[in-house]
Parts: C-alpha cells; structure tokens; sequence
C-alpha cells in the first residue's frame, strides 16, 4: 500500500472530492485527519472508512477562520502525531458566472478566503510540523480555470493564486524534502453542483462540457482522488511545484 504509516489531513472532506480522497486513502494505508465545516458529513465518511478498518479521526473547522486553523494543528502538535501528508481540498465559488461590471467585494472576499488564503494558512502550519521531520507531500486544490476564465473572475483569481503560491512554496520547501503540488480539475461530478442547478441546469452543463472535452466524459471525484494519491504518494518523490491538469483534454 502506498501510503501505509503515513498520517494525512485531508480538508473539505465531506464534499464530494474530500470524500473520494478519504477514502481512496484509506485504502492505500493512510491514517486520516479529516476536516471539514460540514461536521455530521465529515463524521459519516469516518465512520465509513472504519468500518473498512482504516484509522480516521475528525475535527470540525471553519477554512475561512484562522483561529479554528490554529486549534486543529495545536490538536495535531498535542497528540505528538506526525503530519506526512496534507491535501487542502476545502474550497467553492461564491460569485459564479457574473461579468466585470457585476464584481461584489463581499463575495470576492469570501472566494479569495475560501480558496486562496485557507490554503495558505494550511500550509504555513504543516509546514512547522514538516520541516523538522525532514519530510512532507503537500497537495493543493486550484482548478483548471487557474487560466482564466470570462464569468469567474475572483474564484479564477484564487485558484490562479493557489498555483502561484504552490510554486513558490515548493521551492522554499524542497531543501527540507517537502513537495508541493496542485490539481487543477475540469468539470467534476458532485453533489454540490446538482444541489445547487438542480438535476436539468446540472445535466445540460455535463453534458455540454462532454461533448467538448476529448474524452467526451466529465471527471468523477474518483478521478482527482487517485491524482491526489499519485503526488501523495513516493511515487512523486522527484515531483514539485507543478499543476496536474485532470481534464479529460479540455483546453489542449
């Protein structure tokens, strides 16, 4: 198993991608931290994984609270537990598809928080655990519109920025054999999006997105956990400060 005697924190991991994560390392050995504001989800995907016989505790955590960050890894350091792994998945856009003369401040400030600084902090505190390890494997969550996009100009803005502070993260790190990565995801199949169109907006918008990516299918959460795994993983140990594209083709 690829991740036996490795302890991982995984955020955002009651959601559909946080979930498939969870459980796709569990599954390869990982003792689980999980995380998430959504405490009775975070609990059931726990209580899935041990039935399993895999090993995960949770803590509930508001990603956009700095003191609720501080008290999770003061948590960590008071179990003297050692921290190999984090994947920062919590994440979501407040302000989607609107035009430029539309921009909200509070919306933009809650995508920039969300995604943008959350992983920041998240990274700041494992790494005061990482570096007198001498080990790490970081694996952040930006998302394909990192590039840009013309209806999700601050969620793109903080998804750009997760990339650029991976990179620059990774090397800062790389002396202390800490790797850091992203993911960028196409269009992926979660509840959150069919919670929030409704069965008919969320089917014309896959189906849509399938017909123009090359492999003619949108992601499954299945599809970015096992990606999550690959830069987790030894199997990345020469791997830092890139962006892994899980797109199916789309923008080649």
């Amino acid at each position: 198993m690829r991740l036996s005697g490795k302890t991982a924190m995984i955020t955002g991991a009651a959601g559909g991608i946080g979930s498939a994560t969870a459980r796709c390392f569990a599954a390869e050995g990982a003792s689980l931290m999980l995380s998430d504001c959504n405490l009775e989800g975070c609990l059931e995907v726990a209580e899935r994984i041990k039935e399993q016989g895999g090993v995960a505790v949770v803590t509930a955590a508001d990603v956009t609270r700095e003191e609720d960050i501080s008290r999770l890894f003061s948590l960590v350091r008071s179990s003297s537990a050692a921290l190999d792994i984090l994947v920062n998945i919590a994440g979501g856009d407040h302000e989607p598809v609107v035009d430029i003369e539309s921009l909200d401040y509070d919306c933009m400030s809650r995508n920039l928080d969300l995604n943008l600084k959350s992983t920041m902090l998240f990274c700041r505190e494992a790494c005061r655990i990482m570096k007198p390890q001498g080990y790490g494997r970081i694996v952040n969550m930006s998302s394909l519109v990192y590039r840009g996009s013309p209806a999700q100009f601050s969620y793109a803005a903080a998804k750009g920025g997760v990339y650029s502070f991976t990179r620059s993260l990774a090397m800062a790190m790389g002396r202390y054999q800490i790797t850091v990565n992203a993911l960028a995801p196409a269009l992926v199949d979660v509840p959150m999006f069919r919670n929030v169109l409704g069965d008919e907006r969320w089917m014309a918008m896959a189906d849509d997105a399938a017909k123009r990516y090359p492999l003619k299918r949108i992601a499954t959460p299945d599809d970015v956990a096992k990606a999550a795994l690959f830069l987790a993983s030894d199997d990345a140990a020469f791997i830092t400060g890139q962006i892994l594209e899980i797109s199916g083709g789309a923008r080649l």
